[in-house]
């Protein structure tokens, strides 16, 4: 079967540079926003956190072996038996000392995550807000290991766990027995480091469901390009090798790719794409705040800080700078 892919990229759309890796999706997102519960809200509407009790003995733990978790909040009406499962993001964690140092977030630990977070965007209950998702079943499946829910493998020494191809699946397997299993249709989305994983994972989510329900993906700001930077470097692609390497990601990497080029590569989605079965939809800005300063214009490639003024406001960008990013637009510009 021919992949259905709709890809919508937003041109034109600039931001600040100095993202930190560790908050890249509130940046990213066009149809998500911050979890954190908004003090003394009283209309948005606030859900609790549900550590996933049976994930240990499935080894299904976060980096520092606590418990993974999850949002819900059920649908009503039309949406009752309809589903959308949103992936968290958050980044990655390509080295032992940054995987230590995300044990002591909540990107690594349920440990430190929110009790109870605010659903907006794609998962409000407000007709006005989300007006095709607001009465399904929403899930906001949390972010805890480092690797878009694709690692297996360990590190005794520090006592790091990377287990998120099982965090994925105990997630699954606990809201397939939630009533999941009756959907009539079933949307995977995603948010940065998410929305890769929402490629990553996108077949396996439509194997869940039998052949008579209708089931979708979306990836917002999760198509990561292997890209050169201005110095001629390969930032992105150097660390996502440390990821793939340091997490065990090959094993669980799709096999129609890595059988034609190296795991690093298939951790890249525009080498996913391709072979990805499901419908699926991604939403990407041609200028991609956080890929545009981490990987296009890292610090590290602009030592003298010559590409300083243009990565934070286009319209100081010279004529050869604005042709560096047309160059890749056009590379990796695709309309259907």
């Amino acid at each position: 079967m021919i992949m259905k892919l709709v890809l919508l990229w937003v041109l034109g759309l600039w931001s600040v540079s100095g993202i930190d890796l560790s908050r890249s999706e509130s940046f990213l997102s066009y149809l998500d926003e911050e979890v954190t519960v908004s003090p003394g809200s009283t209309t948005t509407l606030i859900v609790p956190l549900t550590l996933i009790q049976g994930a240990a003995s499935k080894g299904a733990v976060c980096l520092d072996g606590t418990l993974p978790g999850y949002h819900l909040h059920r649908g009503f009406g039309s949406g009752a038996n309809s589903w959308v499962i949103h992936l968290e993001g958050g980044g990655w964690c390509n080295t032992i000392r940054s995987c230590v140092f995300r044990k002591t977030t909540r990107r690594g630990s349920s440990k430190f995550m929110e009790k109870s977070i605010n659903f907006t965007g794609i998962l409000s209950n407000k007709a006005e807000e989300n007006p095709d998702f607001y009465n399904w079943n929403r899930v906001r499946v949390r972010y805890c290991d480092g690797a878009s829910f694709a690692g297996e493998g360990q590190n005794e020494a520090n006592k790091l766990y990377f287990r998120g191809q099982r965090i994925w699946l105990a997630a699954m397997e606990e809201l397939m027995a939630k009533g999941m299993q009756n959907a009539n249709q079933a949307l995977l989305s995603g948010c940065s480091a998410g929305g890769l994983a929402s490629i990553l994972h996108c077949d396996e989510f439509k194997n869940l469901f039998l052949e008579t329900t209708k089931v979708k993906c979306l990836s917002d700001a999760g198509l990561f390009l292997d890209a050169t930077d201005v110095a001629g470097g390969h930032t992105l692609r150097d660390m996502y090798e440390g990821v793939v390497t340091l997490q065990g990601v090959q094993k669980n990497l799709p096999s129609t790719c890595t059988s034609q080029k190296d795991p690093t590569s298939c951790f890249f989605p525009q080498n996913l794409v391709s072979n990805v079965k499901t419908p699926m939809f991604l939403l990407n800005a041609a200028y991609d705040a956080w890929q545009v300063d981490q990987s296009l214009i890292p610090s590290l490639a602009d030592p003298h800080g010559l590409w300083r003024a243009c990565k934070t406001d286009r319209s100081h960008c010279n004529s050869s700078q604005i042709q560096f990013f047309q160059v890749r637009e056009k590379r990796y510009l695709v309309r259907e």
